[in-house]
C-alpha cells in the first residue's frame, strides 16, 4: 500500500497474498486481532454457535442484551420472515445479569472468548446498575450501550431517539464502568439525525459506535387478516436493511472526518452475510463487523465473513484492514 494526497491508502494493483493481510482491528483505543463480532440477540451467550466455531478465533463475540433482572420477554408469536428480512419482538427475554456473570461469562472466558457485553435497563439507574457487574470479569472486553430499548420514564421512547437521553444513558455507564474497558453506544436508524445522536454519545464518553440497531417494521398476515406479531410491531434485520446500515455510518464517519463528531472506531451490522457486504461497511467507515440474522441458517457464518473479508481485502491490494477504513470518501476512488 501506498499513500495517497488525502492521507488514505491508494490501493496496489497487485493483489496481496491473503494470508499476509493484518487483520488487526480499531477497538476503542486498543484493537481486537480480527473485526468479527457477532451481533446482539443473534447467538445468544455463545453457547450455540460453539459448536460450529471455536468463539476464541472470532474478534469478539456480543452477548444477547442483559438487564439488572430475569425477563421473560414478549408473548409469541415474536418472529415473522420478511422478504429479505426478519421482523423480531422478542422483549429483550433473559436471565439477568447476575446469572449471567455466574454461569455464561465464566465459560465464555474459559473458551477464551473475548466478549463484548451488550446491557440495557428501562431507566438510566438500570443500564449503570447492569454495567458494574461487568468491572473486573474474565473475558470481558467492553461493554455495549443498547439505548435502542424503551425509557419508560419518558413515556415509552427509547433513549436513543433523543440526543439528551443518550447522552445520560452513556454518561452514567462511562461513571462507573472500569476506565481501561471500552463503552460503545448501539444507535437506532429510526432517528431524523443519527449524527446528533452519534456525537451525544462521544461527548457522553462512548469510546465507540455500534451501528445500527434493527428498524422499526410490521407484517399483517394475510389469512389470518392480523399482525404477524403478537406485539404488533418488530424489529426489521437481515439484508433488506443493509442499505440504510451502511448510509448510517458513511453518515457518522464523515461527520468525523468534518469535526463535528469526535472520532471513535464504529462497529458495523445490519445484514451482513459475505466478507464484500462487510468489506462495504469498512468502507464506509466502519473499524469493526457485526454478523446478525444470518446466523440463524448458517451458524458457522462469523468466520466464513471473516475469511471471505481477507480474500476480498487482498484481491484488492490492501494488506491491512486499517486501510480500507473510511477508504471510499477518499476523492478520486477508481470506479
Amino acid at each position: 500500500m501506498t499513500t495517497g494526497h488525502s492521507g488514505f491508502a491508494a490501493v496496489d494493483p497487485a493483489a496481496v497474498d491473503a494470508s499476509a493481510v493484518d487483520m488487526t482491528a480499531p477497538f476503542g483505543s486498543g484493537t481486537l486481532p480480527n473485526p468479527v463480532t457477532t451481533a446482539s440477540g443473534c447467538a445468544g451467550y455463545g453457547r450455540e454457535i460453539a459448536k460450529f466455531q471455536p468463539l476464541s478465533e472470532l474478534g469478539s463475540i456480543t452477548t444477547k442484551t442483559i438487564m439488572p433482572y430475569p425477563r421473560s420477554g414478549l408473548p409469541t408469536p415474536r418472529m415473522a420472515e420478511t422478504p429479505s428480512g426478519m421482523l423480531n419482538a422478542i422483549g429483550l427475554q433473559g436471565s439477568g445479569v447476575e446469572h449471567f456473570v455466574e454461569t455464561e461469562l465464566p465459560w465464555l472466558a474459559e473458551r477464551g472468548a473475548r466478549v463484548l457485553v451488550s446491557i440495557a435497563g428501562e431507566r438510566v439507574e438500570e443500564f449503570a446498575e447492569t454495567a458494574q457487574h461487568l468491572n473486573g470479569r474474565p473475558g470481558v472486553v467492553g461493554v455495549e450501550v443498547n439505548i435502542s430499548c424503551p425509557n419508560v420514564d419518558n413515556r415509552g421512547l427509547v433513549f436513543a431517539a433523543n440526543p439528551a437521553t443518550s447522552y445520560d444513558v452513556v454518561s452514567a455507564v462511562r461513571e462507573v464502568t472500569d476506565p481501561a474497558l471500552p463503552v460503545y453506544a448501539k444507535l437506532s436508524p429510526d432517528v431524523t439525525s443519527i449524527t446528533e445522536i452519534a456525537a451525544a454519545c462521544v461527548k457522553a464518553g462512548a469510546d465507540g459506535l455500534s451501528m445500527i440497531n434493527t428498524l422499526l417494521g410490521m407484517a399483517i398476515d394475510t389469512t389470518t387478516l392480523r399482525p404477524a406479531l403478537a406485539g404488533d410491531t418488530g424489529g426489521l434485520s437481515g439484508p433488506a436493511i443493509r442499505p440504510v446500515a451502511v448510509r448510517c455510518v458513511y453518515q457518522v464517519y464523515a461527520a468525523m472526518r468534518a469535526g463535528t463528531v469526535p472520532p471513535v472506531p464504529i462497529l458495523g451490522m445490519g445484514g451482513i452475510r459475505t466478507g464484500l457486504d462487510a468489506l462495504e461497511f469498512l468502507l464506509a467507515g466502519a473499524s469493526g463487523v457485526a454478523v446478525g440474522t444470518t446466523v440463524f441458517n448458517d451458524p458457522s457464518a462469523p468466520l466464513r465473513v471473516l475469511d471471505e473479508l481477507r480474500a476480498a481485502l487482498a484481491v484488492r491490494g490492501f494488506a491491512a484492514l486499517t486501510d480500507a477504513i473510511g477508504y471510499a470518501h477518499h476523492q478520486g476512488v477508481p470506479a
